[in-house]
């Protein structure tokens, strides 16, 4: 987490305070040198590209091993993935260049923080570039509107909801950042997705129906529902929950980008088992469309990683929170898993949960709900906030901020993995 809003505060006091009142130019120059040098000194920017990689190979290997060896998809489909990985890889590539470049931009403008969990030592006197996550969202776009040349023709019947889904993405990456420089209150978050999700919503064409699982049916009395207008509200409902669940589930150094990649990672494979076990070529489309969009995401996610691992060099700002957040729910309900997604997202959903008394106002909320942090152990400190973060702090006792990001890391990934054990035993039971 960062302190950005008053690190600007300061920054901006110190220059009215040291503005030079002479007109003299040598004056004027000596006092901008002195301004400079004064200034907080910046945290190395330090690119994980290795371990990255070996993350990658990690998180992706089921994945390819169920597209080459696993299952006989179709050949001009497992075509269309492919160049949409050609794609992505160098999207990772162009993302691991660029975040440096805007980094100094960005500190130029006085976007940077201080990572309050290092408070009292040097790591916490460091000024952290904020708000990168701009360079993920616009290398997204840029990969995901390039790939239609290459796959969606002019009459394609998916070319209207694939730049409805990148316009609402691009819409909520906009207001991502927008929260970022003005600092918007809670109650205006909470609305920001519900505006971003519009153009998807009004271009959506697909079917509103439910099918009613196997055990209700003796009392519903149907096998499929058409909830009409009720089914886009959902839709809404799901963007609004999946953009602001990321976003609160925060405040360690890698944690943001972290969940997202495991998410990301079983949504990719949880698409190509869909597609290997169907036979219905409309179904087989819908989990393609979302591998099309995941593809690009993940890829620029792990460049953002690579930046934001502990110790961060940039910080990623509410502008890739909700960057996110959107991508996941726009796959989701375009692919038609959105079942599927809320069980990836259980960790959030538990997260959620633990915040709703402070969030709802029933109990006092401080700005930042972060764990004390200890500068001579280096240990973090569970508090009585609503969040996972302390609740595992409390659970499990004091840990360092790197091992405990990686202890809620792999409570992801288990309960990715259950949701696909939950698949298996549910399937021909459930529906």
């Amino acid at each position: 987490m960062a302190a950005r809003k008053r690190a600007q505060t300061a920054t901006a006091t110190a220059t009215e305070q040291e503005k030079p009142k002479s007109q003299d130019p040598t004056t004027a120059t000596k006092t901008t040198t002195t301004t400079t040098s004064n200034e907080p000194p910046t945290a190395p920017l330090k690119s994980k590209t290795s371990f990255i990689l070996k993350l990658s190979l990690l998180l992706l290997a089921p994945y390819f091993y169920l597209i080459f060896h696993h299952y006989n998809i179709d050949r001009d489909l497992k075509k269309s993935i492919l160049i949409n990985a050609v794609l992505s890889l160098v999207g990772f590539f162009v993302a691991v260049k660029i975040i440096p470049v805007a980094s100094r931009y960005v500190l130029r403008r006085s976007l940077f923080g201080f990572d309050i969990n290092k408070k009292g030592t040097p790591g916490g006197t460091l000024r952290v570039p904020e708000s990168l996550g701009i360079v993920v969202g616009i290398v997204f776009l840029v990969v995901a509107i390039l790939f239609q040349y290459f796959n969606l023709t002019s009459d394609s019947n998916w070319l209207v909801e694939y730049n409805a889904a990148l316009a609402s993405i691009c819409f909520m990456t906009l207001l991502g950042f927008v929260d970022d420089v003005l600092d918007v209150p809670w109650r205006v978050k909470l609305l920001l997705p519900s505006f971003a999700a519009l153009p998807l919503l009004m271009a959506y064409a697909g079917h509103t129906t439910i099918i009613i699982p196997k055990p209700l049916i003796p009392y519903v009395g149907l096998e499929i529902l058409d909830l009409g207008w009720i089914y886009k509200l959902y839709m809404g409902l799901l963007a609004v929950f999946c953009t602001n669940s990321i976003n609160i589930h925060a405040g360690l150094n890698g944690l943001e980008v972290g969940q997202t990649v495991v998410i990301a990672s079983a949504i990719l494979i949880h698409n190509i088992m869909q597609i290997g076990a169907s036979t219905d070529p409309e179904y087989k489309q819908a989990h393609a469309f979302s591998i099309y969009l995941v593809q690009p995401f993940l890829a620029t996610s792990l460049a953002l990683l690579s930046f934001n691992w502990y110790p961060s060099s940039v910080f990623v700002g509410d502008t890739y929170t909700y960057f996110a957040g959107m991508t996941m729910a726009v796959v989701g309900i375009l692919g038609h898993f959105s079942e599927t997604l809320l069980v990836f997202f259980a960790p959030q959903v538990l997260n959620f949960l633990l915040s709703l008394p402070q969030l709802s106002g029933l109990v006092p909320c401080p700005r930042h709900r972060l764990p004390r942090f200890d500068p001579k152990t280096g240990l973090l400190t569970g508090t009585n906030d609503g969040t996972l973060v302390n609740f595992t702090l409390r659970l499990l006792g004091r840990k360092s901020e790197k091992s405990l990001c990686i202890v809620l890391l792999v409570f992801q990934a288990i309960a990715c993995c259950l949701c696909f054990v939950l698949r298996y035993f549910l399937t021909g039971w459930y529906k």
